[in-house]
């Protein structure tokens, strides 16, 4: 939008969001927790999509799933009670952050092909932009930021 002199706003039709969009939900480590958020990640990828024409395309959509499981999976594997997911977005990036009631904080372990399980952290790291870790007054915060491919239209698969 864009203001007038005499103070009317007055409306463009090219008006983009300029706060980041926000979603975030809890749960509790009941069974289909994981499946939720994938499914609630992905409802908030579409919604990202159509408020913000952000690019995003199958293989984007698949990486912040990915990224949206593991660390619901590592919380729900090392918190004793519930946790938070958060997602932050624009037509850049997405911010995938989990919040949980464990003050351990998580580590990458060593590469072993042979390892079974335990690649989780690995995992996002290797699709995140960035992956930070603090502690928080309840616990640990995860978050890992996924770039939006800006050459990806909406249907494009990658």
């Amino acid at each position: 939008m864009t203001d007038d002199v005499s103070g009317a706003v007055i409306p463009t039709g090219f008006d983009m969001p300029v706060e980041p969009l926000r979603r975030a939900t809890h749960y509790t480590g009941d069974p289909g927790c994981i499946a939720e958020a994938r499914a609630f990640a992905a409802q908030f990828l579409e919604q990202l999509r159509t408020e913000w024409c952000a690019a995003v395309d199958g293989r984007t959509d698949g990486e912040v799933q990915l990224v949206v499981s593991e660390l619901v999976t590592n919380a729900d594997r090392h918190s004793n009670g519930p946790y938070v997911l958060e997602l932050e977005g624009t037509d850049s990036a997405v911010v995938v952050g989990v919040y949980d009631s464990s003050a351990a904080l998580p580590h990458p372990y060593p590469k072993d092909p042979e390892r079974i399980g335990r690649h989780g952290l690995e995992i996002v790291h290797a699709i995140a932009a960035e992956v930070t870790v603090e502690r928080v007054p309840v616990g640990k915060r995860v978050r890992a930021r996924v770039r939006l491919r800006p050459d990806a239209g909406p249907d494009a698969t990658g």
